[in-house]
């Protein structure tokens, strides 16, 4: 080869990045400008890759996670060094909690006066190293692509979740060759099942039981395994309950879907498959079951954390091939569920019957009740619900349904307040074509409020649907049955974040009553832009503590 030849072929760092990510499908980067990373933002224009460009780097990681979650494929943000990373710490521990593969990319002082006091000059990697599955630094522009590819490789890997790398500012400006490469990503849900011994294990279990049900989680979604479920369920006649991304798995419609009666069929089930969901706080940390519950547990890989009570069988393995060998291995012998379903069926009915009081409350301000019920006679079937919020996103997860995967994001186990806008940037330049509707409370508005900025800027209509109580409702009521009184829960009442979102290139309208929500959301909807439906809610309204829902 000619030196001419091998000069083409040489590329600076960042250039390396961009081939490498797109090599693995990656369309979109999600970032906030910074000197430290000009590089890769010349080699993703190089390369065909998007440029989404926020105003807080947390709004980068989140939309970074927000693309994961209605993709499955690893979201990818880049930041500047120091402060750029330390701003997306938040995003890439709710991607921690939440399984969601994503990689952050960050920028570094330059190798070459390490320890010499250069701008933003801090290592990262041992603040980020505990929330992560991979942090690292190439050592040297040679070694850019091959741990892009360990990056992503390494988030895809179940249990999957958030990778880092940054990339000394001397090294990603520098050249080098590029490698010849054919790693591609993983697509674990495609391998081998759990283990033939545990499956007959789980079947006799199954079969015999009375009163079955289904506990799914996030992991189910993860794994894909949302259509094996629906088989296994439906065949073997067992009820199901969801959380998190499972959300949709079954459509809310589904006579084998329940929501209201959960709590006391957990805790009835005799047989309970806990399906890609940790017995974390969400399940009591298994108390949610009852005491005689024999509990099998199924998942993508071995737990990341020990199980709170004894198990009676466990598979860890690809989920669509583990769930189809379990139905086909407790098929033949299965007994009779019908009158445990027709139970819960009747329960379930009863306990929707009485929210009609609230979902029909006439009240101003707002019961938040009366508004989802507005909401429900405008959103299609697909519409992605993106949840930001405590109090108002509460009563969402109470009463909103969905009816398939990957149409609900919510904070998940982290509670990360601001997630919001990113999740819904990302969430309707995934899906253009698919309402993407924005819950939040009037305080998470003040986390990344701005970003109705950036879903301006980029032409993304968006529409949020803001329950304002004016005040921090989940602090506040407590607060006031402990002590009698609460502080640090107030904040001012009726303010008009609608026109802040008009100021901000949107649109926005104030509802005070009910009868205005209807024609708001619809003028919301068609408005072209990313608007702000701004709902005064009644401060009065006590969220019930019994719910077990999540």
């Amino acid at each position: 080869m000619s030196t001419d030849t091998q000069q083409e072929t040489r590329l600076h760092g960042g250039r390396l990045i961009a081939r490498r990510l797109r090599a693995h499908g990656v369309t979109k980067l999600f970032t906030l400008s910074g000197g430290h990373i000009f590089p890769i933002y010349d080699g993703c224009r190089a390369e065909g890759i998007d440029l989404v460009d926020v105003r807080h780097e947390q709004a980068a990681a989140f939309a970074a996670e927000g693309w994961a979650k209605v993709t499955r494929t690893p979201g990818v943000a880049a930041v500047t060094a120091g402060p750029g990373v330390t701003n997306a710490v938040s995003a890439i521990a709710s991607a921690q909690s939440s399984n969601s593969p994503m990689l952050v990319l960050g920028g570094r002082a330059p190798a070459m006066r390490w320890g010499r006091g250069s701008l933003q000059e801090i290592d990262h990697i041992p603040f980020v190293a505990p929330l992560t599955k991979l942090a690292a630094t190439p050592d040297g522009t040679a070694a850019i692509p091959g741990a892009v590819d360990d990056a992503l490789r390494v988030a895809m890997t179940p249990h999957s979740g958030p990778t880092f790398l940054d990339f000394s500012m001397d090294q990603v400006f520098s050249e080098a060759e590029e490698p010849a490469s054919d790693a591609a990503l993983l697509a674990p849900h495609l391998g081998a099942g759990a283990d033939g011994d545990a499956i007959e294990r789980a079947a006799r279990l199954l079969a015999r039981a009375e009163r079955p049900v289904v506990m799914a989680g996030t992991n189910l979604y993860w794994g894909h395994g949302e259509t094996a479920l629906r088989t296994l369920v439906e065949q073997l006649r067992i009820p199901t309950f969801l959380n998190g991304q499972a959300r949709g798995s079954l459509p809310a419609d589904h006579e084998l879907f329940f929501s209201r009666t959960r709590g006391a069929a957990l805790k009835g089930a005799d047989v309970a498959l806990v399906i890609g969901v940790p017995m974390d706080f969400r399940l009591g940390f298994g108390d949610a079951f009852g005491p005689d519950t024999e509990l099998i547990v199924i998942d993508v890989a071995e737990p990341q954390r020990e199980h709170p009570r004894a198990v009676a069988a466990e598979l860890y393995g690809a989920l669509p091939a583990t769930l189809d060998a379990l139905r086909e291995a407790a098929a033949g012998e299965r007994v009779d569920s019908g009158a445990w379903v027709a139970q819960l069926r009747g329960d379930e009915d009863d306990r929707r019957a009485a929210e009609a009081a609230e979902l029909g409350d006439e009240r101003a301000p707002l019961h938040p009740l009366r508004l989802y019920r507005g909401l429900a006679e405008v959103i299609d079937r697909n519409a992605i619900i993106v949840c930001d919020g405590g109090d108002f996103v509460s009563y969402a997860g109470r009463v909103v349904d969905s009816y398939e995967v990957g149409c609900w994001l919510d904070p998940g186990p982290f509670g990360c307040l601001g997630t919001g806008p990113g999740y819904a940037l990302a969430a309707k330049l995934a899906h253009p074509d698919r309402q993407v509707v924005l819950l939040l409370g009037d305080g998470a508005f003040g986390f990344s409020g701005m970003e109705f900025d950036t879903l301006a800027r980029h032409g993304v209509n968006v529409v949020g649907v803001m329950g304002n109580n004016g005040i921090w409702a989940l602090e506040r009521h407590p607060m006031e049955f402990l002590y009698g009184y609460s502080v640090a829960a107030e904040l001012r009442p009726g303010t008009r974040y609608d026109e802040v979102v008009a100021a901000l290139g949107g649109h926005g309208e104030l509802v005070e009553r009910p009868e205005q929500l209807r024609g708001a959301l619809e003028r919301a909807f068609s408005a072209g832009v990313p608007a702000l439906v701004n709902v005064l809610t009644d401060p009065t309204v006590v969220y019930p503590r019994r719910s077990n829902l999540a």
